[in-house]
């Protein structure tokens, strides 16, 4: 990775983002590095964190690595301490932790449902509770990463739509209570080749590239490049919006 090959939009600028050991989150703290961002790499995965921490140094980036339970409330408190000690501000703060359950309503039990809920929607708000001092005093952004399952049904997530639903609700209230302090936004990803990716089938991945328009999946860096823009400069008039990132994947009839 070259940092200098991108423009400087976050230069003296400090980033915060969770979950970014391995696909959305890392390739968002590799693209706010190359523009110039101190970045803070947070992760359950401290070693995954530690990695992609590492990579950006070489590659001439700052960055610091640390261990983020996202579902507690005293490790956000400690995550935010420690990038004010360590650069005095925070501009960005990027959540992007989640995980998809799998499991029609009447499958779901008590712990299924709240557990999926307090990883994506609950986490959400510890952040950025924990969070608004500084961004506040930066003038700073949030940007949460939700999911096309927020505005488009699919048989067997429930839970996961609640909660990436509730984001979208979300989003406008943050955006409405902060008003000119902290702009909030959303991206909303489609079909996004991750880890996750990983044992499924080619077959099975072609027919998911076809029911999007642009006909292909999505990369981590594609949802990058959406993370950045709306942390940045150039998204200032922008606040309170739920972006799909999707490959026209929510326009699409295609089944």
């Amino acid at each position: 990775m070259t940092v200098a090959a991108a423009p400087a939009r976050f230069t003296g600028r400090t980033a915060l983002l969770t979950a970014a050991a391995s696909g959305i989150g890392a390739a968002t703290a590799r693209r706010l590095a190359a523009e110039g961002a101190a970045v803070l790499v947070t992760d359950l995965d401290a070693r995954g964190a530690r990695r992609v921490a590492e990579e950006i140094r070489v590659g001439g980036g700052r960055a610091r690595a640390r261990h983020l339970d996202v579902t507690s409330p005293a490790q956000w408190a400690e995550a935010v301490t420690e990038t004010e000690s360590w650069t005095g501000r925070l501009d960005v703060l990027h959540l992007n932790a989640g995980r998809n359950l799998r499991g029609a309503a009447h499958e779901l039990d008590d712990d299924a449902w709240h557990d999926q809920l307090r990883l994506c929607l609950d986490s959400v708000f510890y952040g950025v509770r924990a969070s608004v001092p500084l961004l506040r005093a930066a003038g700073g952004a949030v940007v949460i990463t939700s999911s096309v399952h927020a505005a488009v049904g699919f048989k067997g997530f429930p839970a996961y739509a609640a909660a990436k639903g509730g984001i979208d609700a979300l989003v406008r209230q943050l955006a409405v209570e902060y008003g000119g302090q902290i702009r909030c936004n959303a991206v909303l990803p489609g079909s996004v080749v991750t880890a996750l990716w990983a044992e499924a089938s080619p077959e099975y991945k072609a027919q998911a590239a076809a029911r999007a328009p642009v006909g292909r999946l999505g990369t981590p860096e594609d949802i990058a490049a959406a993370v950045a823009f709306l942390a940045s400069d150039d998204a200032s008039f922008v606040t309170g919006q739920n972006l799909l990132v999707d490959g026209g994947r929510s326009i699409s009839s295609q089944e």
